[in-house]
């Protein structure tokens, strides 16, 4: 069987201006390193300072080459908060220029041990993971709206399982992800004549730094790879590929969706 990965596709982003929110580890350091890779400008956020104090910025990033690929791998990083509006537009204001604009920016409080029944976790959980991304969409409307990107400029947003199903650990990050879904379809209609596409991903269970605890507990993961019929999580990796394509000129005519990557969870009855 052939065992075809995302870097097999060619993808070419050359000349092309990315951000990348939450940029320093998971998904969303797979999703800039992709891009990247296929010659796009990228730039990064993360929550720290600056990228020499951010050391999930530096374990991700220092292993930024292919096997065999001599060229460097480099990247611009920014600090951003998506609860500050003041950040938010400092953000937009550093990239006049914006093709694609990939908000991996969020966090379920669980895993800091948060209890998200309370009100000031229930909000915060809800401010990072749906009201920072709608502070994102606005601030930079308007450099996406003046992309001339083949296929359009795109705004992706990253959903989740909960997105879809309940679960009683997150209730806002929960609330929030399925927001989020709603707030993809009326931003794809609202700037569709600007030529702007606004998609999303839900990911399944990603073998993340958020997730750890979870994915290293065998009895929390054991019901989890039993649902799904490719029985594993996914990796960071997993999702970067359909992003690259969603954001390409051969999704041209898509906008609006959610691009469930799960490896088959979300179809077990």
């Amino acid at each position: 069987m052939s065992n075809l990965g995302w870097s097999d596709a060619s993808f070419n982003y050359q000349g092309c201006h990315v951000l990348v929110t939450g940029g320093t580890g998971g998904i969303g350091a797979a999703v800039a390193r992709a891009y990247r890779r296929s010659g796009a400008s990228v730039t990064v956020t993360g929550t720290r300072m600056d990228a020499t104090s951010n050391p999930l910025f530096a374990a991700s990033f220092a292993a930024n080459r292919r096997e065999g690929d001599t060229k460097e791998v480099q990247f611009r990083y920014l600090q951003l908060d998506v609860r500050d509006p003041q950040q938010v537009q400092q953000v937009a204001t550093a990239c006049p220029e914006l093709d694609i604009v990939v908000n991996c920016a969020g966090v379920a409080l669980s895993g800091d041990g948060s209890n998200e029944y309370g009100l000031e976790a229930f909000e915060r959980a809800l401010d990072i993971n749906l009201s920072g991304a709608f502070r994102l969409a606005a601030a930079s409307r308007a450099a996406l709206s003046r992309s001339e990107w083949p296929g359009g400029a795109s705004m992706i947003n990253i959903a989740s399982m909960t997105s879809f199903f309940g679960n009683e650990i997150v209730p806002g990050y929960g609330a929030a992800k399925a927001g989020l879904v709603q707030l993809v379809k009326t931003l794809a209609i609202a700037w569709a004549g600007e030529g702007v596409r606004v998609n999303a991903i839900a990911a399944g269970l990603t073998e993340t730094a958020m997730t750890a605890a979870h994915v290293g507990n065998p009895k929390a993961l054991a019901p989890v790879l039993y649902r799904t019929p490719m029985r594993r999580v996914g990796r960071p990796d997993d999702m970067a590929g359909p992003i690259l394509f969603l954001t390409s000129s051969l999704a041209g005519f898509v906008t609006g969706q959610t691009l469930v990557i799960d490896g088959g969870y979300s179809i077990v009855g």
